[in-house]
C-alpha cells in the first residue's frame, strides 16, 4: 500500500525558510519519479517542482525557480522541498505526489505571514 506522508510545514514570516519532508512507504522508492504540488486557498492544486527516480533530472514551475529546491534521499524513502525567501503567495497545503501510482500524502500547511 502506497503511502506518503508530508510533514515541516508551518506558520513562517516572509523571507524565512522551510524544509519540507515526504516519506514514502508501500512502493519501490528509488525507482519512482516524485513531485511536489501545492493548492492555495481558491485556487487549482499545482505543480511545482519535480524529481527523477536518481535525482539527476529536475522541474520546477516558473514561479519557484531560484527559491525552491527539490531533493531526495533514496536510503531514506524520502523526497525533500527546501523553500526559501517565502512569500504570502506561498502559502498553501503542499502535497508529495508519486505519478507512477497515481498517489497523494495528506499534505502539511505552510502559511507565511507577518
Amino acid at each position: 500500500q502506497v503511502q506518503l506522508v508530508e510533514s515541516g510545514g508551518g506558520l513562517v514570516q516572509p523571507g524565512e525558510s522551510l524544509r519540507l519532508s515526504c516519506a514514502a512507504s508501500g512502493f519501490t522508492f528509488s525507482i519512482s519519479a516524485m513531485n511536489w504540488y501545492r493548492q492555495a486557498p481558491g485556487k487549482e492544486r499545482e505543480l511545482v517542482a519535480g524529481i527523477s527516480s536518481t535525482g539527476s533530472n529536475f522541474y520546477y514551475a516558473d514561479s519557484v525557480k531560484g527559491r525552491f529546491t527539490i531533493s531526495r534521499d533514496n536510503a531514506k524513502n524520502t523526497v525533500y522541498l527546501q523553500i526559501n525567501t517565502l512569500k504570502p503567495d506561498d502559502t498553501a497545503v503542499y502535497y508529495c505526489f508519486v505519478p507512477q501510482f497515481n498517489s497523494w500524502g495528506q499534505g502539511t500547511q505552510v502559511t507565511v505571514s507577518s
